[in-house]
């Protein structure tokens, strides 16, 4: 492990922090040190400080720091996780849009190896409506997004009984999981800084955005930020779905927290 002083940690988590809005803080220093550090060595550098500066100052700096974002992104995520809001998702808002004659747009941001938008095509499936919605997903990880594009996930993706409507879709290989074909080629995939917003901005607009259990890892000022890129992404009467845990009353801000069918959301006023 290269040494770093409390000096450099702030300066190397504050980069990491303006390139892709994780937070580290002091808590974190053990965990961070043993990550930046590995990939320092890997890249040739026997100082941390001297790795800073590269990344920051170097014309090779901006493709290291990917693969150092690379490094620390948490691909913590599985199959139906926080099931009934996705349910709600579709069977509250989508399929209402559906049979009104619209075309809704959802968008899972964040979505690490695939495990929720293939969850959200399953849903959709099973309400027959899989091919009258443009589901876009899309993660900073480009490791995690060659998994999600190939359909084959690991083992640890499915962590409870497979629910009815899933059980055509999910196949258990050798391998790990895999994902029937039809579903993973209905999602756009994309890869896409959430921090960003010009890459944002050049989705669209969106129906629904799903960005849930990712603000956990980024500062107030940060989320705050985030929060108003994707008020902006949604359309007049959008919705976005954060993660059971989280809460965004504390952030104020345009969205506007309601209940349905014991399902907290946040809608951008008509």
């Amino acid at each position: 492990m290269l040494p770093l002083s409390p000096q450099v940690f702030a300066i190397l988590s504050g980069l990491i922090a303006e390139h892709a809005g994780i937070h580290f803080d002091a808590s974190h220093l053990g965990v961070f040190a043993d990550k930046v550090g590995t990939r320092a060595v890997e890249a040739g550098f026997e100082s941390l400080l001297d790795y800073y500066y590269f990344l920051r100052y170097d014309p090779r700096g901006p493709e290291e720091l990917d693969a150092l974002i690379e490094s620390l992104v948490i691909n913590e995520t599985y199959l139906f996780r926080e099931l009934l809001p996705l349910e709600t998702m579709v069977s509250g808002l989508l399929v209402p849009l559906v049979r009104a004659g619209r075309r809704p747009r959802i968008w899972c941001a964040a979505c690490s190896t695939g495990e929720e938008p293939h969850t959200v095509a399953m849903l959709l499936a099973e309400q027959g409506i899989l091919d009258e919605v443009d589901l876009v997903a899309s993660d900073i990880s480009a490791n995690a997004l060659e998994r999600a594009r190939s359909g084959r996930l690991a083992r640890r993706s499915i962590r409870q009984e497979i629910p009815s409507f899933a059980q055509r879709w999910v196949s258990a290989t050798e391998q790990g999981t895999k994902i029937h074909p039809r579903l993973t080629e209905a999602i756009e995939w994309r890869r896409i800084n959430l921090m960003d917003g010009a890459a944002v901005a050049a989705l669209g607009s969106f129906d629904v955005i799903l960005c849930r259990n990712v603000l956990i890892y980024f500062a107030d000022a940060t989320t705050r930020k985030l929060l108003d890129r994707l008020r902006q992404s949604l359309k007049p009467g959008g919705t976005l779905f954060v993660g059971v845990s989280e809460s965004l009353l504390r952030f104020g801000g345009q969205l506007v927290c309601e209940e349905l069918n014991g399902v907290f959301l946040y809608k951008k006023p008509q």
